[in-house]
């Protein structure tokens, strides 16, 4: 009797033990925190799964308004799909079109478009909603203080973004996309080239942490970085081949880069380009620093003789 009521007490202390980290497991699994970029329910695959909105946080813009920066998560690792601004691609209230993506490419899309807040947006919240594969995902957004973002500098080391422009001498543009960059056309099957000049400074923080050019970069110790650029589809009535996705900079010509793009269907497209540094994909996962542009193309008929 007495080894059984040891037994009882040691199940019973266990259990006690055990307990707060089953609860704090349960939370973290059920809890549905908003916003939530990656739902436990859909795994990556090649196809079937769901995409899910992302919502990276809020900034401050350069004329002191408020903007959500904003991207998602294709978890198919071969499916693209194309979901028109509705009842399946919707931001509300007052969407349903708020300048979010109709074209998701696999995988994850860092900060790939933002939205302009009022300025007496306070404490409303905006939801974006995703039907794909039959599943819905939806995230809130918002302007929590915990969730600002430092796009433009990264307060630890003084890095910023790499520049993008599309004229030799032209406009530069840093950081989150806000509107659109560049407005082109062009006819059905006949390649658009795009040039663009994409340049980037080092950190102005060395590693020891005092001021100073720190060394290092894509193009080698002492040079100036080289940015990494990726070109994709953010709308579109039809689809675009990008020929490379991934122009190479020359660094000998101020940046300067070039694409062709044909589209296979008349309409308005928007195009977006992505220039990353050394920190990669969506800055590490802290939005600094990169820069993501979007330019519109508009597409015509082909060309008849």
């Amino acid at each position: 009797m007495k080894n059984n009521s040891k037994r009882l007490a040691l199940v019973i202390g266990l259990a006690c033990v055990a307990a707060p980290q089953l609860l704090l497991d349960a939370r973290q699994q059920g809890q549905g925190q908003t916003p939530s970029s990656f739902p436990l329910s859909h795994s990556l695959r090649e196809r079937g799964s769901s995409v899910t909105p992302a919502f990276e946080g809020w900034y401050k813009t350069k004329d002191g308004g408020q903007a959500l920066l904003i991207g998602y998560f294709n978890r198919n690792s071969k499916q693209e799909f194309d979901i028109p601004v509705g009842p399946n691609n919707r931001i509300e209230p007052g969407g349903p079109d708020m300048g979010q993506p109709t074209h998701f490419t696999p995988g994850r899309g860092w900060g790939v478009f933002s939205i302009k807040l009022p300025k007496d947006f306070g404490e409303k919240k905006l939801t974006w909603t995703i039907v794909s594969n039959g599943l819905s995902n939806t995230i809130t957004l918002h302007t929590k203080s915990d969730y600002i973002l430092e796009p433009f500098e990264d307060p630890a080391n003084k890095n910023a973004p790499p520049a993008l422009r599309f004229e030799a001498n032209g406009p530069q543009f840093l950081g989150p996309p806000i509107g659109v960059a560049a407005t082109y056309t062009a006819n059905v099957g006949e390649p658009l080239t795009l040039t663009t000049w994409a340049t980037d400074e080092p950190p102005k923080l060395n590693a020891g942490g005092t001021f100073g050019p720190a060394a290092g970069g894509r193009g080698g110790t002492g040079a100036p970085p080289v940015p990494a650029l990726k070109w994709s589809m953010f709308r579109g009535p039809g689809t675009v081949k990008l020929d490379p996705f991934n122009p190479k900079v020359d660094r000998e010509k101020g940046g300067e880069n070039s694409t062709k793009a044909t589209f296979s269907a008349p309409g308005e497209y928007i195009l977006r380009l992505q220039a990353n540094d050394s920190t990669g994909e969506g800055g590490g996962g802290f939005q600094c620093c990169w820069t993501n542009a979007h330019v519109r193309v508009t597409v015509k008929g082909a060309a008849t003789q």
